[in-house]
């Protein structure tokens, strides 16, 4: 508030001495909007219009007024803009104080109270509480709520997320947890419940109305812009962000369910029921109301969600986030997975042929240790008749040589892989020649190949053999070199020595 002495002066100076708002403003220490202010106080109106001058808003003001009444909610930037294209010369200040003095105030809306019968109606919604890390990925914790209306009596649990699964999910467990089912539910308009709304006209998720026609509740979702219709429900989450979630620790999301089941069974449901003049608790009353609940079906809802998935050239299809192993022989076929928040299920037809713990980490891989002892077994077996082929097309007798190890008993992958060595090392040639003249003396295997080739070699007078060492690159261990004779250049070599001779 200005002080009334201040006031005074401000417009004494102002109107009799003619001095402009900035010299006011700095001869008395005050801000220009003090002084502006002060002049355009409605406390001065009852003096003589005559003495005061008139500021250019004034023609404006009657349009400012009309505007308003019509559009209540219209900032004061946007009708500064309107007054502006209309020759408006001044400041947008002095129209945000005009606006915001004569902006027509909402009146306050009086609302009913709702009471519901027995069994009648519950209100659902879900409450978010931020996020958590679960190992690389940071999922939304959130809290699914159903109260009734009549008892007050709840159900809570908590997701990693508000996906349709965990909606229906927290339907199953909530009817099964109070005994029944409510006539009606009463929902926000969430995307899990309303797909597409025109006035009256609902268009409702198709999940929902399974789980509506499997219970034998009818879903009512509350008007646009009407959270009133629901606030037992937002009430119930307030109390349970503020009494339950508030400072508390916990470790993991089935921990932290069971805290609040607890909390439920001895707290909310301790409390005495708002309103009730008899003072009957929220447990007494549920168990009163819990006869007039719909009875529960046979068998709960199924609540999986459903997709059709493939995988690449590896044996692993991708969701959420994360890889699942599969058969191998299933790859790049069209399969079917089934998801629930616990499990992660792959369909082929109607044959289940994997299944997996559901991880809510990002970037993981979950496997079936079957699934990868199968593809690896089959994967040495092809390196291994690879093996085969290659020491085939090298050396002529390799296939006699096999054909007798084979009948012997003797692993030929271990044989193989001994035989490419030698050949290796002494050349295909040799190799061939050791093999036949093995096999000529009945000597099996490929410890008396070698005692051959060794034998062969100092015959000659060669050099013994150096080995091979190559990097770990599979490109170039993979790699094979045909081997040439390199008798013309021990002609070459014999040349040189006659000549010097």
């Amino acid at each position: 508030m200005i002080p009334p002495d201040v006031r005074a002066r401000i417009r004494r100076l102002y109107n009799a001495e003619q001095w402009p708002v900035g010299t006011i403003a700095t001869e008395l220490g005050v801000h220009h909007s003090t002084v502006t202010g002060a002049l355009e106080d409605a406390l001065v109106a009852s003096l003589d219009t005559s003495t005061v001058r008139p500021t250019v808003l004034g023609p404006y003001t009657d349009f400012i007024d009309a505007t308003l009444k019509a559009h209540p909610r219209l900032r004061a930037t946007r009708l500064f803009h309107m007054v502006k294209a209309r020759g408006y010369p001044g400041g947008y200040e002095q129209v945000k104080r005009y606006v915001r003095r004569t902006r027509p105030q909402p009146t306050a809306e009086a609302f009913l109270r709702r009471t519901t019968l027995p069994g009648e109606e519950a209100q659902v919604d879900w409450g978010s509480f931020g996020k958590v890390q679960v190992g690389r990925a940071s999922r939304t914790l959130s809290c699914f709520v159903l109260v009734l209306g009549h008892s007050r009596a709840m159900y809570a649990c908590f997701f990693l997320g508000q996906t349709m699964e965990c909606f229906l999910e927290g339907h199953v467990r909530a009817f099964e947890a109070l005994g029944g089912v409510p006539r009606a539910l009463l929902y926000d308009n969430l995307k899990s419940v309303v797909l597409e709304r025109a006035g009256d006209a609902i268009r409702f998720h198709p999940r929902l109305l399974e789980a509506a026609g499997h219970y034998h509740f009818a879903p009512k979702p509350c008007a646009p812009y009407r959270g009133n219709e629901k606030g037992k429900v937002e009430r119930a989450i307030r109390y349970l962000r503020d009494s339950f979630f508030a400072a508390r620790s916990f470790h993991g999301l089935d921990d932290l369910n069971r805290q609040l089941q607890r909390w439920v069974d001895e707290v909310a449901h301790q409390r005495r029921v708002p309103g009730d003049a008899s003072g009957r608790t929220v447990k007494e009353a549920l168990e009163a109301e819990r006869p007039r609940l719909l009875p529960l079906p046979a068998h709960p809802l199924p609540i999986d969600a459903l997709q059709p998935v493939s995988s690449g050239k590896t044996p692993y299809v991708r969701f959420d986030g994360n890889d699942y192993s599969i058969p191998d022989a299933l790859v790049r076929q069209p399969l079917t997975l089934v998801a629930s928040t616990t499990t992660v299920r792959l369909l082929h037809g109607q044959d289940e042929v994997a299944r997996h713990v559901r991880s809510w980490d990002k970037g993981e891989t979950v496997e079936d240790e079957a699934h990868l002892s199968e593809l690896a077994r089959k994967k040495a077996r092809a390196h291994e008749l690879r093996g085969r082929d290659l020491l085939r097309a090298r050396c002529r007798n390799a296939d006699r040589m096999l054909e007798a190890l084979a009948a012997r008993g003797d692993n030929l992958g271990n044989h193989t892989v001994k035989l490419l060595a030698l050949a290796d090392r002494y050349g295909a040639a040799e190799l061939d020649a050791a093999l036949a003249e093995a096999l000529a003396r009945g000597a099996l295997g490929p410890a008396s190949v070698a005692h051959l080739l060794e034998q062969r070699a100092r015959q000659r007078g060669a050099p013994p053999p150096l080995p091979l060492v190559l990097p770990d690159d599979p490109r170039v261990r993979e790699q094979r070199v045909s081997q040439h004779s390199l008798t013309p250049y021990d002609a070459l070599l014999k040349g040189e020595k006659d000549d010097d001779s």
